[in-house]
């Protein structure tokens, strides 16, 4: 199997699961959409042994992760499901947490509301939804290297780019989701947390 690495995922699993670790406590089972290479699931599946990551993703991505987990061994991490917004097929599961990293700008916008709405109807009462990556506010970039990456991504493909954090709230709150937390983080990044009402 081919193991992808990510350099941003080195970079940013620290900092992220510094968030993670108390917004997760208490919380039994996660879904990962986009778990991509693979590394977020098994570093944090390694650091937070009571809860059972469930991976998912693109059919494409799928060899990379049961590479990372192969060499992981972990009993708490999940091989991947196949789970695309394009056309998703929700598990059928109680999961009382779901967590995406760097998905909101590389999916389209009507795949980010599919994936909301998902998520709604997935969450029962209480349950988190944690979203990690670029954002803007107001409709401002919030850096220079944001808007770098917004144009590139737009050059890439038109439907791609940074959203603005209000038109993602406004998603959660029609999904039932109510704001919890919206950390900054490294390289211009946020954490949001939204909890399902």
């Amino acid at each position: 199997m081919t193991r992808q690495f990510s350099a941003a995922c080195e970079r940013n699993r620290g900092p992220i699961l510094e968030r993670l670790r108390p917004l997760l406590a208490g919380r039994h089972r996660v879904l990962e959409i986009g778990s991509g290479s693979g590394q977020h699931a098994v570093h944090f599946g390694a650091a937070l042994p009571q809860l059972e990551w469930q991976t998912s993703d693109l059919q494409g991505n799928h060899a990379s992760i049961h590479a990372w987990l192969e060499e992981a061994k972990l009993p708490n991490v999940l091989v991947p499901l196949l789970l695309d917004m394009g056309a998703p097929l929700w598990p059928d599961s109680d999961f009382d947490a779901v967590f995406t990293a760097n998905t909101c700008h590389i999916m389209g916008w009507d795949e980010v509301e599919r994936m909301f709405a998902g998520v709604g109807r997935l969450l029962p009462a209480g349950g988190l939804f944690c979203v990690y990556g670029p954002f803007n506010y107001g409709g401002r970039y919030t850096s220079a290297g944001n808007a770098e990456f917004d144009a590139a991504l737009r050059a890439r493909d038109p439907r791609m780019g940074l959203r603005d954090a209000e038109a993602i709230g406004r998603l959660a709150a029609g999904a039932g989701m109510a704001l919890a937390e919206d950390y900054p983080m490294p390289a211009n990044n946020r954490l949001l947390a939204w909890r399902k009402i």
